[in-house]
C-alpha cells in the first residue's frame, strides 16, 4: 500500500518521556516533505479520579504545545499538528497508521530494561499491525554510525532496504546493509547477491557510501551486536512471512535489545523481485 501524498509523519506521545521521539520524528518529516501530526490520547476515566478533572486535561495540552514548539525547533518551517483524542492509544493508532507515512512512538523502557518484555507494549503491538513503517525511539540519544539494515533475500527484507538507502541518503550517512548466513552456506554467492540488489536500489549515480556484509552467525544476535554502533537499524517485519499481526523473531529481538532506534518496515507494497535473492533464505526471518 502507497501513503497518501499528503501523508504525516504520525508521532504517538504518551508522556512528557516521549518527547525524543519528537524530535527525530520531526527530523524524518522535514526529510521526507511531509507534515508532522502529533497525537495524545485522554482517558476521562482518569481525569475522573484525579483530584479535579480539569488538571489532566490541562496537562494532556500542556504535553502537545510543549511537543509542538520542540517540533518547530528541531526543524523550522515544518508543519505541525496537534490532537487529542478521547480513545485508547494503540486502537486510535493502528488505525491512524493505515493513512499514515511513518508511524514513531517511544520504546516504553525497553532496551537496557534487562527484563521480559511484554507482548502487549504499544511499541510492539504496533509493530505487528501498524499499517505503516513504525520507528521507534529510545530514550538515548544513538551514535552518529551507519544506517543498518538486516536483510535476507525475501521481498519484505528487500522493501526494508529499499526504504534505508533513501534512510541514508536524507541523513548523508553510509549504508551497511548486512545479511546473516547458515554455517553451511557460500558467502561469496551470498555477497554478490546483496551487492546486486543494493545497486539496484541505489542506482549508477548514487551518492551513498555503501558496504555489503556477509555474516554467518545467529541472525537477532549478530544485528543487535551491529546495531550498537548504528544511528538507526531497520529490518522488515517478518521475511518471507509479512501479515498482518505477525512479527518474526529478529525484529522483535531488535526492538526489545537493541540500543538503537529501529524502523520495522512494513505497510508497503512490494514491488516484483527476480533473481537468486526472489527466494527466501531458510530461517532468517525479519
Amino acid at each position: 500500500m502507497a501513503a497518501p501524498a499528503d501523508a504525516a509523519v504520525l508521532v504517538g506521545l504518551g508522556s512528557e518521556l516521549d518527547l525524543p521521539v519528537v524530535e527525530q520524528a520531526a527530523q524524518e518529516a522535514a526529510g521526507h516533505g511531509r507534515p508532522l501530526h502529533l497525537l495524545h490520547t485522554f482517558d476521562w476515566r482518569a481525569a475522573f479520579a484525579a483530584d479535579t478533572v480539569a488538571a489532566p486535561r490541562d496537562q494532556a495540552e500542556h504535553l502537545i504545545t510543549r511537543a509542538a514548539q520542540l517540533a518547530h525547533q528541531t526543524e523550522p518551517g515544518l508543519t505541525v499538528r496537534g490532537e487529542i483524542v478521547e480513545s485508547s492509544m494503540l486502537p486510535t493508532l493502528i488505525r491512524r497508521s493505515e493513512v499514515a507515512f511513518l508511524l514513531a512512538v517511544g520504546d516504553s523502557g525497553m532496551a537496557g530494561s534487562g527484563q521480559c518484555v511484554p507482548a502487549e507494549t504499544t511499541a510492539v503491538q504496533l509493530a505487528a499491525r501498524a499499517g505503516c513503517p513504525l520507528l521507534v525511539v529510545r530514550r538515548e540519544p544513538p551514535p552518529q554510525g551507519p544506517v543498518l539494515v538486516g536483510v535476507d533475500g525475501s521481498p519484505s527484507s528487500h522493501l526494508a532496504l529499499q526504504w534505508a538507502v533513501e534512510c541514508a541518503a536524507r541523513r548523508g550517512a553510509r549504508l551497511l546493509a548486512l545479511r546473516v548466513v547458515e554455517y553451511d552456506e557460500d558467502t561469496d554467492a551470498v555477497a554478490d547477491q546483496l551487492s546486486e540488489a543494493l545497486a539496484r536500489h541505489t542506482g549508477r549515480d548514487n551518492t551513498v557510501p555503501t558496504e555489503c556484509r556477509v555474516v554467518r552467525g545467529d541472525p537477532a544476535e549478530v544485528l543487535i551486536d551491529t546495531s550498537r554502533n548504528a544511528q538507526v537499524a531497520l529490518v522488515a517485519a517478518r521475511g518471507d512471512e509479512p501479515g498482518r499481526a505477525m512479527l518474526g523473531a529478529v525484529a522483535q529481538s531488535l526492538l526489545y535489545h537493541s540500543p538503537a532506534p529501529v524502523v520495522v518496515v512494513r505497510g508497503l507494497a512490494e514491488a516484483p523481485l527476480t533473481g537468486p535473492d526472489a527466494r527466501p533464505e531458510r530461517d532468517q526471518r525479519p
